[in-house]
């Protein structure tokens, strides 16, 4: 009998980005019932549809993958709407989770809600030492403030609620649309389709000297389901690879991989972002026994190919 016998496990955002690669995974496991929540069905914002989905589904196991994401530029735009929809969506769903006596809550924070001049590799105890990048700073902050519900729900209800720090997530089924996605997808996108059309040149955001550490979405899942399986603390764990990669590294690996022969216009009048972002994961290695295995030639190499598969989809470029 494995952890996930007879479990019946929610997942929100189960058919998004990262929510698909859990989901999928999940199915390789002996669980009774895999209940995704679609955003059409329920409004995680209001209070009385999360209490209905509760009543309904009666999970054993909670996987919170749900928010609203996007790269700088939304983020600028529409601050508040970060900020009030991942507040809400999070603390509703682990309030109820413990109202409705489920056995763990596994949530996923965002890698952006470190403080922004936080020592590299980013080390768990860092992730309250000042505030994050600013752009970024009301969904982050939004993000963070589950990690505080955690540890309250642990200390008076003794709730078992863990939160996972992914670092820079990518892979099948990102949002590819070059309006709001996130550095990979647009430029994956940006070469797949200069490449298919012969294009002279593409345009690449920023200076590509900023780095990040990007973490393919299929080992980020395992490292989460492993965290459900053996985990019992409110104290953050980071889910990345450890590899610190350049945005000019991504796009070489890009020109190599789409076989684009065009120019690369390297445009600076547009925001480079955070300098640098990589994560100490040594936590997960000695508490979780778990290591990211997808490099990043490969994670883009496979990411690269689901999009070409499926780029005529509107759902994917819209």
């Amino acid at each position: 009998m494995s952890f996930w016998t007879g479990k019946r496990v929610l997942v929100t955002g189960g058919s998004g980005f990262l929510g698909s690669h859990v989901v999928n995974t999940l199915r390789g496991k002996d669980c009774s019932e895999i209940i995704v929540v679609k955003k059409k069905e329920y409004d995680l914002t209001k209070e009385d549809q999360v209490r209905a989905l509760f009543e309904k589904s009666k999970p054993h196991i909670v996987f919170h993958l749900a928010g609203l994401v996007g790269g700088i530029l939304p983020n600028k735009e529409r601050p508040a709407e970060f900020f009030y929809v991942n507040l809400m969506v999070g603390t509703l769903m682990l309030h109820y989770s413990w109202l409705y006596k489920v056995e763990k809550f596994t949530a996923a924070g965002a890698g952006c809600g470190y403080p922004e001049h936080a020592p590299i590799p980013l080390k768990e105890e860092s992730f309250w030492n000042g505030f994050p990048q600013k752009e970024s700073a009301p969904y982050s902050l939004a993000k963070r403030l589950l990690h505080i519900q955690s540890v309250a729900y642990r200390q008076q209800h003794g709730f078992n609620s863990i939160i996972c720090i992914p670092g820079n997530i990518y892979g099948r089924y990102d949002n590819f649309n070059l309006l709001d996605a996130h550095v990979i997808p647009a430029l994956v996108r940006k070469f797949v389709e200069a490449s298919r059309n012969k294009s002279a040149s593409v345009e690449v955001w920023g200076s590509g000297k900023p780095t990040r550490d990007f973490v393919y979405a299929g080992d980020v899942a395992d490292g989460m389901i492993r965290a459900t399986e053996v985990y019992d603390k409110s104290e953050i764990i980071n889910i990345s690879s450890g590899v610190e990669t350049s945005i000019r590294e991504v796009v070489q690996h890009l020109t190599s991989i789409t076989g684009f022969s065009g120019e690369v216009y390297w445009n600076t009048s547009r925001p480079d972002g955070q300098i640098r972002r990589c994560f100490d994961v040594g936590k997960a290695k000695d508490e979780l026994n778990f290591q990211a295995c997808v490099d990043i030639r490969t994670g883009l190499q496979l990411t690269a190919e689901w999009y070409r598969s499926n780029a005529e989809n509107p759902e994917v470029r819209k």
